[in-house]
């Protein structure tokens, strides 16, 4: 995989961390160029109608795995489904779902590689026959410094594993995002796409961890990742990548996008951690969309109990 070049335009600029008040306070920050990132707009989901249209109910209640509770309100699901960050589309978070839904997403098929036995096209809806599905309430944590309260349909990712078998070679799970640039305008960077990410398998078959298809209630809609995507709550957002059509298991850490890309800002592993301030920004507190109420940042983003242990005796400050 040759090195991964980020336009950059698409870098945050120092000044969407210095003074936090005014970056908090901004509706939307203007790069010199054209194609910066941008705050979400912060106005009543009212406002924005339409982001849940094309996202069709489930047909069948999906039960809620009680184990996982929240000590904060759940997001509205228009705003939850009205601020994205899914460059392949845009930049800009408000208009993800306005641009989105040019993506087909049924029928889907994923490409499963390397160390597994079960490995060629596997077909979505046949693997969601297979594996049931369950409703969790978790946290979600933008390494912007953005949160939000979601309630995720989706199969444990330890159930997805098993049934495809990785052998004993499989150290690492890397996930690839689909590549279609007729629909997807962002992905003219053909530098930086089709988007990759990866976990070590421990993370990947940890409970928390989660192979999602649908939200509220709904299919998952398009600019939240259709028509699934990954979702490993105590990390940063990118760690959770969209619209799988790859999964490859390999033996050697493989590398992902904005770790290679800019590895003093993003590290492999992508921990919520409010020790560990990004170069440019703190992360000691968050603040909830749309409301801006602000928290203090949790370790492993409220989830310690569940995955400490899988990093006992790495020192997370350097290690992230």
């Amino acid at each position: 995989m040759p090195h991964i070049r980020i336009p950059p335009t698409w870098r945050l600029p120092d000044s969407a961390a210095t003074p936090e008040h005014v970056y908090l306070d901004r509706r939307r920050f203007i790069a010199a160029a054209a194609g910066t990132l941008l705050l979400p707009a912060l106005g009543c989901a009212e406002d924005r109608p339409g982001p849940l249209d094309g996202a069709p109910k489930y047909p069948t209640a999906v039960p809620r795995n009680v184990k996982y509770t929240l000590d904060r309100p759940l997001t509205k699901d228009t705003v939850a489904a009205s601020v994205n960050n899914y460059y392949e589309f845009t930049t800009d978070k408000d208009r993800v779902w306005k641009l989105s839904h040019t993506l087909k997403t049924e029928p889907w098929s994923i490409e499963i590689a390397g160390h597994c036995k079960r490995t060629g096209k596997i077909d979505l809806a046949d693997v969601l026959k297979k594996l049931p599905q369950e409703e969790r309430l978790y946290r979600f944590r933008c390494v912007e410094t953005w949160a939000m309260t979601v309630p995720w349909i989706g199969v444990p990712m330890h159930k997805f594993l098993d049934w495809l078998e990785p052998t004993s070679k499989a150290k690492y799970v890397r996930f690839w995002t689909v590549w279609r640039p007729k629909v997807m305008p962002g992905q003219s960077f053909r530098d930086m796409f089709p988007y990759f990410e990866a976990l070590r398998m421990d993370e990947a078959r940890n409970e928390m961890t989660m192979l999602v298809t649908g939200m509220f209630g709904r299919r998952l809609p398009t600019q939240n990742g259709a028509p699934v995507r990954v979702i490993v709550p105590w990390k940063y957002g990118y760690k959770s990548p969209k619209s799988i059509a790859k999964i490859e298991f390999t033996e050697k850490k493989p590398p992902t996008l904005w770790n290679q890309a800019q590895p003093l800002e993003y590290g492999f592993f992508s921990n919520v951690n409010p020790k560990r301030p990004h170069p440019r920004w703190s992360q000691a507190s968050e603040w909830m969309i749309p409301d801006r109420e602000r928290r203090p940042t949790l370790p492993f983003n409220g989830y310690g109990e569940q995955v400490a242990g899988l990093y006992k005796g790495m020192d997370l400050i350097k290690n992230h």
